[in-house]
């Protein structure tokens, strides 16, 4: 019989699966920076958050037992009379204005995030203040999906009078009690929210497809109406789907703003998607892959904020992964869950070694139709799935203000294990440690690990918080896509 060397059999151990030990080393007193970063998401309203709908009642419960800050609410244009508080131009005789389908949803996330600060985006401009051929129609039924519901480039109001008007009434609506219309009759609201941040639009290199110079005059515009109704409320530009630099060398640039308007945060997305047709067992390599493209244009973005506005802070306030058309046509399976989620904590840690202020993943509620893999609620039974978990684990645990310390995985790690260690203020010691891969990992730990506490997201766990441990025998186990938090006593 042939006999297999070492390194034959090293290799064939690899090809199989079989997980190698790995060293985890921590240096404690080894501060390589100190946090900026806080855990958030971001809500997208949608049927499912409506009052009486199956998701309703555990997805905002489940928001608000978080208790998470800068969450970011979206009203968002495929469910019109879900986001347009004007469906219809004013005439010389009426107007349009009803909230009737819209408080409901934002008075939920208002009071279920209450105490903490959020970032308000009704990002949908009323159809009808853009140039079209004809009139865009929506769907009566405020459930139907009308992705229809967009188009134009051009304002039919090149002042954008129409533009800040409705916007500074409808923050009126919520943070003034009220508001008057454009034919001077009075709406009553009774409400006085605080907005501690206010996004300007979402994603408008694709809804409108504006230009960075037209998106520039439009921050400004809204930037000065905003200010007039709510003067305490910080204003976020871009909230891009894509990262081109030039966007970001023109917004950046104050030399391309209005005198005294500030820049005061941006935003941009990513979306580590599977490629279309590829099986799940290749989605371990492709979404960490992908990830790892996302992270390399951050640190170009950031060299262009540091040129240009190093005082404005960064929010990448959506973050998640796609399956492919066919896998989302199929029920989604636990294991593509844990995975999302492991990329979520592999995002945090990449992007709070380079100084990214707000971290939120994507998005609270989808389901089939509407997103599902984002998902953070199970749409099957309404419970918080393993990506809120991991959130709620790195939201709870790891804060602005840590200090991180050399970490590392040794003993040819080979990238399958990812790892950072934290230092609070408190000066308690915490690793949060993740597997990319799908296959069992023994972790080897340092000396002084005994006895520490470690809580774990995986499989086990399913849609409940993290399992519980802890440390015996100077290892743990990761299991496949498992996210854990081991923290020391002080």
């Amino acid at each position: 019989m042939r006999k297999f060397t070492l390194i034959a059999v090293l290799i064939f151990a690899v090809q199989i699966g079989i997980a190698q030990d790995m060293d985890l080393s921590v240096k404690w007193d080894k501060t390589t920076m100190v946090s900026k970063s806080t855990a958030t998401l971001q809500v997208v309203g949608n049927p499912m958050l409506r009052r009486g709908a199956s998701m309703h009642d555990g997805s905002f419960g489940a928001l608000k037992d978080l208790g998470a800050d800068y969450v970011r609410y979206v009203p968002w244009f495929p469910y019109p009379k879900l986001a347009v508080a004007e469906l219809e131009p004013p005439t010389a005789t009426t107007t349009s204005w009803d909230f009737s389908l819209i408080d409901p949803m934002t008075i939920d996330f208002l009071e279920a995030t209450k105490g903490h600060s959020i970032i308000m985006n009704f990002s949908t401009i009323p159809q009808w203040m853009f140039k079209t051929d004809k009139k865009i129609p929506y769907p009566a039924d405020p459930n139907e999906v009308g992705w229809g519901y967009g188009g134009g480039t051009q304002f039919r109001d090149p002042t954008m009078k129409e533009l800040i008007g409705y916007y500074e009434r409808l923050i009126s609506w919520y943070t003034k009690g009220g508001f008057t219309d454009e034919l001077g009759k009075y709406h009553k609201s009774g409400y006085h929210y605080e907005f501690q941040y206010w996004e300007v639009l979402n994603e408008p290199d694709l809804e409108h497809n504006f230009t960075p110079e037209m998106y520039t005059k439009v921050y400004d515009a809204m930037y000065t109406a905003i200010h007039k109704v709510s003067p305490k409320t910080k204003i976020v530009g871009l909230g891009l789907a894509y990262e081109k630099p030039y966007w970001f060398e023109y917004f950046l640039n104050p030399k391309h703003h209005k005198p005294g308007i500030p820049l005061e945060v941006i935003s941009y997305h990513c979306y580590a998607n599977a490629n279309d047709g590829q099986k799940f067992d290749a989605y371990e390599y492709t979404l960490f892959d992908k990830a790892d493209l996302f992270l390399e244009k951050v640190s170009f973005i950031e060299s262009i904020r540091k040129r240009l506005s190093p005082k404005t802070k960064t929010d990448i306030n959506e973050l998640g992964t796609f399956v492919s058309n066919a896998m989302r046509a199929q029920p989604i399976t636990q294991e593509y869950w844990n995975l999302s989620a492991s990329v979520y904590a592999y995002f945090f840690i990449e992007l709070t070694r380079q100084g990214i202020d707000y971290i939120g993943e994507s998005q609270l509620v989808g389901f089939p139709t509407q997103y599902p893999d984002v998902s953070m609620i199970n749409y099957t039974n309404s419970k918080p799935n393993a990506r809120f978990w991991v959130l709620k684990l790195i939201k709870d645990n790891i804060h602005a203000g840590d200090n991180l310390v050399e970490t590392g995985i040794g003993n040819n790690g080979n990238g399958d294990v990812h790892a950072q260690g934290f230092v609070s203020s408190a000066g308690s010691k915490k690793v949060l440690i993740l597997n990319k891969r799908n296959k069992s990992i023994t972790i080897k730990l340092p000396a002084g690990f005994a006895g520490a506490k470690v809580s774990t997201i995986d499989a086990a766990s399913g849609d409940n918080a993290a399992i519980e441990s802890t440390v015996k025998g100077g290892s743990i186990e990761l299991k496949p896509f498992a996210v854990s938090l081991i923290v020391l006593e002080k």
